[in-house]
Parts: structure tokens; sequence; C-alpha cells
């Protein structure tokens, strides 16, 4: 395997000690270095794998120039720590999952990022570095590092922004472009968004909320809120200890919400058996849950998200929320799939409400996108 980087420079020496040569006969000046860097560039386009990623709380998805969506695994990172205190990655994505709450004292399960940003940098690094190395061509002789998009929340920081960059060039990133994720997710779910009408999307992740009013390739309107999968998650895990005095784990609270979680009620009654550690005697223990219980402690977190909605609607152009009145709000993101969650919002808003094709998908196939069109990637990117 040829290194794309060793490549390079010896790409680079070569040439230039060549239109070295040639500036004593020529006797005037020769952008040598130039000339060999965009040779490399044009190389790097034809040989490297340009990346899309959706780098969410609980999910990442990797596109691929050409194949994609080929990696959906979860943003769980395995380390160890050696007897030196180095800790050394052992498993990322699903397997890595598996592991949570099932360590030994010397292997952490480790969710690097957390609220749609950042927490942990090393290994948000170390879990970008696996993914681009898995997607990378292994039928090549010559690997460049690729350029990556990242899908990035609204809300952000600039510094919370240079971090996500860092990241990524740090895991080998030739070049790095942030979009934010309702821009991506109204891009993957087929929105008109160049046009001169409103747009409005949903995006409901693991650990952010996006509301995003969208209108000439631009974002008139976004809010963002730190409430996502994994809030609903941490709701039942803390409704369930203060009624039941039983503790339950993350994969639990997450299986419970996917098999009876609900924000709205219906017709039909569910039940799920649960598992988890009595607090008062310290004993394994079983209890039966309903879906009523679960929609109860789940209320506050699903008003959180109509407040949000309603504030963007407050907030939107008269022009363009007659636009939305017409279209309708489009939903994305897993926790968009919440059962009921279309028809409170139906509900609350009195607006027609759309679930997009692909919601897990949405954001991915948005950053995806831009791989093929580059215009429209410097005009969104941020």
């Amino acid at each position: 395997m040829i290194d794309g980087d060793l490549l390079r420079r010896g790409l680079y020496h070569r040439i230039t000690i060549r239109l070295s040569s040639n500036l004593s006969i020529l006797k005037k000046p020769f952008p040598s270095y130039t000339i060999a860097k965009d040779m490399f560039d044009k190389l790097s386009r034809v040989f490297s794998n340009d990346i899309a990623i959706d780098l969410g709380t609980a999910n990442t998805l990797v596109f691929l120039s050409g194949k994609g969506i080929v990696i959906r695994e979860p943003s769980v990172v395995a380390v160890q720590t050696d007897l030196r205190g180095e800790p050394k990655v052992l498993a990322v994505g699903a397997e890595a999952k598996s592991m949570l709450g099932r360590t030994p004292g010397s292997i952490q399960a480790i969710r690097p990022m957390k609220d749609g940003v950042i927490a942990n940098f090393d290994i948000t690094s170390e879990m970008i570095r696996h993914f681009i190395r898995k997607v990378q061509k292994t039928s090549s002789l010559i690997k460049f590092r690729p350029r990556v998009i990242l899908g990035i929340p609204s809300g952000i920081t600039q510094v919370e922004k240079r971090a996500f960059k860092e990241a990524a060039e740090s895991a080998s990133a030739r070049e790095v472009f942030l979009v934010e994720e309702p821009m991506a997710a109204s891009i993957g779910a087929g929105l008109p968004i160049t046009e001169a009408n409103g747009n409005m999307i949903i995006d409901i992740g693991g650990g952010t909320t996006e509301v995003a009013v969208i209108s000439l390739a631009g974002i008139v309107y976004s809010n963002s809120t730190r409430v996502g999968g994994d809030i609903m998650d941490d709701t039942i895990i803390q409704y369930i200890k203060k009624r039941y005095n039983l503790l339950i784990g993350e994969r639990t609270a997450e299986q419970i919400k996917i098999a009876i979680g609900s924000a709205y009620p219906g017709d039909e009654s569910k039940t799920q058996d649960v598992k988890g550690r009595d607090l008062l005697t310290g004993i394994p223990k079983t209890l039966i849950l309903s879906n009523d219980e679960i929609r109860e402690s789940l209320a506050d977190v699903c008003d959180q998200i109509v407040m949000v909605t309603k504030n963007a609607l407050e907030d939107t152009p008269p022009e363009l929320a007659a636009d939305i009145v017409d279209k309708g709000i489009v939903l994305a993101g897993g926790g968009s799939l919440l059962k009921g969650m279309d028809i409170l919002l139906r509900e609350r808003t009195g607006l027609p409400i759309i679930y997009a094709e692909d919601p897990l998908s949405c954001v991915a196939l948005g950053v995806g996108a831009m791989l093929e069109n580059i215009n429209l990637l410097k005009s969104v990117a941020v």
C-alpha cells in the first residue's frame, strides 16, 4: 500500500527539481510548486473517496461518493486503559455499544458526542478515523486523504464548530466542510430549498432537536434545543427509578421507548416486562410497565419539542408562513419516529405534518448529495 502523503512529497520533490533545473535555461520565474500541487490535487480527486458524515449523538452514518450510505453504526467507542494509563481503542460502533454497562474496570464504553456536540475530542477523532479507514478503497494501491463533509447542529458556537473541523482534520481528512443539519436534512428529504418558497423541517436527533425555515438555499430561521432521543431515554430511567425504585440501563430504556413509548394517546394498550436492580434490596427484579406510564414520563420532553416548533412559527415571516400552511412541516430524525409524534404536533399547531421518506437517513443523504454538487456545498457550508 502506497501512502498518499509520501507520494505527495515525492511528487513535489521530483517535479520541483525538474522544473528548477529548467529555470536556469529559461532564466525567468516558474511556479513549480503550484503546478505540482495542482497535479497532486487532481490525482487526489481521482483516487480518494470523498466522504460525507452525519456525526450524530446516537448514531453515525457515512455516505461514500458513488455508493451511498455505507456505514450506519452507534456513536460509541470502547476504550481500554493500559498499565501506563494510555487509552487504546478496542471497538467502535455496534460492537462497542454492546459493551455499554457491561465492561470491567479497565474498559470504558464511551459516547464521545453529547447533546449534538463533541464531548471527548480525542475519542471523536479516533471514531472518525476508524470510519474513514473502513470506507477507503481497498483495491487501490494509492491511498489519498479524503475530502469530508460533516453535518453539525445549527445552534452551536464557533468554538464547537472549530472542534468538529479539527477532529476531522486530525482523523486524516484532506479538506473539511461543515453543513448545518437542518439544511442537510432538508436536502435529504427532497425539499425544494433553492426556490423562493418556505420549507419547514423538524429534525429530532439523539442529542438535539433542530427546527428551521429554509428558502432560496438559506436558513431564514433556525432554533436548536438540546432535547432528543437520549433525553427521552434518560427521562424513562429517572421515572422508573423514582416511581418503582428500580434502576435500569440506557439500552433497556431505549428498548422500552421503541416498544411502548408514545407522544400521543392511542387506542391500543401495550405492556413491557422491564428488568433492573431494586434500589432497596439490591436484588434483580422484573416489573410490568404500560404505554400510558411511558407516555406520561415523556410528556415534558414532547412539550419542549412542541414549544420550539411554535416559537419557530411565531418568528417566521408572513409570506413564508403562508407557504408552510399549504405545504406543512416535514419531520426527520430518529426521535421523530416516537409513536404519535406527528399527531401531537398536528394537534398543537393545526398544520399538516409529513414524515420524510427516510427520517433516519435525511442528514446523511443531504450531506452526501453535496459531494456531487460542489456549488451548492459552497453556498450552504458554514
